[in-house]
């Protein structure tokens, strides 16, 4: 069992770092929107291109902090019966959601993300727009987001199992 909690807390840490290092963006995405608000608003010059790129920054921060959220809980959840389970009784139901649910739809979507940003890569894919910036490094965040969360869903499968097996509530 020390291995799991080893390996457990190792993709814990992974994904706290990546969350935290991610969640900067905010303030590009903040020094951004003040140079449109301040280059329409003030200077009557507004740019082509921040909205495009406040929009990518924007995906890049929401998809990299996916795990660092799943990791601290801080999804919406109805548990109003779960709540009442004890811990081997939510360890058991979590792995079963975590199998049929989680880890399908992530796996799934990692796969089919993979294809997608590695052909964006290929075809040096730009937008569309007058401004056209490159799409392909966007694109691949999709895959490395949904790389983390397996992660992050691996680590919560081994709590839950650590649970069954020593009945503790929790090793974090």
């Amino acid at each position: 069992m020390n291995a799991l909690k080893k390996i457990s807390k190792f993709l814990d840490n992974t994904n706290d770092w990546v969350g935290k290092v991610s969640s900067w963006s905010v303030i590009i995405m903040m020094l951004l929107v003040v140079y449109e608000v301040v280059s329409r608003r003030i200077f009557n010059s507004p740019t082509i291109w921040t909205f495009e790129v406040t929009t990518m920054v924007f995906g890049f921060h929401f998809m990299m902090v996916a795990a660092y959220g799943v990791l601290h809980k801080v999804m919406v959840s109805v548990d109003m019966l779960y709540e009442k389970f004890s811990a081997k009784k939510q360890a058991i139901l979590d792995l079963i959601t975590y199998t049929i649910f989680f880890m399908p739809f992530v796996i799934g979507v990692l796969y089919g993300s993979s294809k997608f940003a590695w052909i964006s890569w290929l075809q040096k894919e730009v937008s569309w727009t007058a401004f056209a910036p490159p799409l392909y490094p966007f694109k691949a965040i999709i895959p490395v987001a949904f790389f983390f969360l397996l992660l992050q869903g691996i680590s919560e499968m081994i709590k839950r199992i650590v649970i069954l097996a020593e009945g503790e509530k929790s090793h974090d």
